[in-house]
């Protein structure tokens, strides 16, 4: 039996504005939001939230939650734990697992697993590959987030190389598609070039000269050429140069753009100086690059070129991480700790409460088409985060929830908490507890 509960005195943060006000939830879905809520019915849970902030959940559009098939380094169940606690109460995850989601079966059997073990909300991309339109053509738009397509190679290789294909592609589907783009013949001849001076040892501060700006500029210029040519629907993930946002436009509404763009947590606190510290455990793709490109990705944030702001989560063992520049994979996990990283930048006026929330949880909800989610609204769904914006809490092995055991955060002080997150009206996250009887639901879109 789903549980009525009334969160009084909060700070709500959403639609940019934040004002102090009640919120009765009624089973899944928010009855009333008011200033003073006096009626409820009488088996509410009444939590006293004076002082803190409410944000609606966070919807992360881009997620890598490795099951099935590379489970030993995460699973739907570790990481979406780990997601909650972090305030994201819906995820996207990718589908370069093993087997790789390129049929509509291999996608649906996603979808099960989830079902039974996932904490937040959650939907699948179906992965279009050199051979697989007729899959994708099957791809239901009401049941499914979008088709990921890769442009340059990643974990899992599923490079889409075969210019014909792509242009098939981008012509026949009304979807969204998703792109990581990095040109990969760019990428080969820096790799041959620094790899015939070092073998594979090669220092990990060359990595945004390997996978270099020009390579990222090169591959999201031509897709969003092609997506012009063919009128078709594109996102493009992971923007980590200044130069790759000048392609986007912040002169229409989010409704409207064809073409929209994406930045993750981790191209926003990290730059090129960091290599020193931290290794190979801040080794993405596309690569951590310059201050500079850094400073062009959070202008472009802020003026709304960039719609979106995600995690890429993408773990690894420490033990595969540590290994030379050549094997050691790219990624790292991010959910839980992405908005405090983000909240962090609110309190150095980086960026505003209302904007983070936009770019965090609205845009997503807005860009995908997500029903009912992503705004606290009568009627729609409680995914709802309470956090403390005055609470030290230091990063360190003994609180990381993801499998992988490890966070490029180690050792960062954040100076808020999230205390407790509802998904669908249920709270899953108390303060360190969770409830684990309850599981999120599939997302549903309204496209036609």
């Amino acid at each position: 039996m789903a549980m009525n509960t009334l969160i009084k005195g909060a700070k709500i943060v959403n639609e940019g504005k934040s004002s102090v006000q009640d919120i009765l939830i009624e089973g899944e879905f928010i009855k009333k939001v008011a200033p003073q809520i006096e009626v409820f019915p009488e088996d509410t849970l009444i939590i006293n939230a004076s002082g803190k902030l409410i944000i609606p959940g966070i919807i992360d559009d881009q997620v890598h939650f490795r099951e099935p098939g590379l489970t030993h380094k995460a699973n739907i169940e570790t990481e979406s734990r780990a997601a909650v606690a972090g305030g994201i109460t819906s995820f996207i995850e990718m589908p370069n697992t093993v087997p790789q989601a390129t049929t509509q079966k291999l996608l649906e059997d996603k979808f099960k697993i989830a079902a039974k073990v996932s904490y937040a909300n959650f939907s699948f991309m179906m992965g279009g590959t050199n051979d697989n339109l007729e899959e994708l053509l099957k791809t239901d738009p009401k049941k499914v987030a979008a088709i990921k397509l890769f442009l340059g190679s990643s974990t899992g290789n599923m490079l889409v190389d075969d210019e014909e294909v792509l242009e098939k592609i981008f012509s026949s589907t009304n979807l969204l598609i998703a792109v990581h783009c990095e040109d990969e013949t760019t990428i080969k001849n820096n790799l041959d070039k620094q790899k015939s001076i070092y073998g594979d040892d090669i220092p990990i501060e060359l990595h945004p000269v390997i996978r270099s700006a020009e390579a990222c500029y090169k591959s999201s210029s031509k897709a969003i050429e092609l997506a012009k040519k063919t009128g078709a629907r594109l996102h493009v993930f992971h923007l980590s140069t200044a130069k790759e946002t000048e392609l986007f436009t912040n002169k229409i509404p989010l409704k409207e753009k064809r073409i929209t763009a994406e930045v993750c947590t981790h191209h926003l606190w990290f730059d090129d100086r960091d290599y020193k510290e931290k290794g190979t455990l801040i080794k993405w793709n596309p690569a951590v690059k310059s201050e500079n490109d850094k400073k062009g990705l959070w202008e472009a944030l802020l003026d709304d070129r960039i719609d979106v702001l995600a995690t890429d989560h993408a773990p690894h063992t420490l033990e595969e991480k540590n290994q030379v520049y050549t094997k050691a994979p790219s990624g790292g996990p991010l959910v839980q700790h992405a908005l405090q990283a983000m909240l962090e930048s609110v309190r150095k006026n980086k960026i505003s409460l209302e904007k983070m929330v936009e770019k965090m949880c609205h845009n997503p909800a807005i860009l995908f088409e997500i029903e009912k989610r992503g705004f606290i609204r009568e009627g729609y769904y409680a995914d709802l985060v309470l956090v403390d914006p005055d609470c030290e809490y230091q990063v360190e092995k003994s609180n990381i929830l993801y499998k992988c055991g490890w966070s490029p955060f180690e050792g960062v002080t954040f100076h808020s908490k999230v205390l407790k997150t509802f998904v669908n009206g249920q709270l899953i996250y108390n303060n360190g507890a969770f409830n684990d009887q309850i599981k999120g639901k599939r997302l549903t879109f309204d496209r036609i």
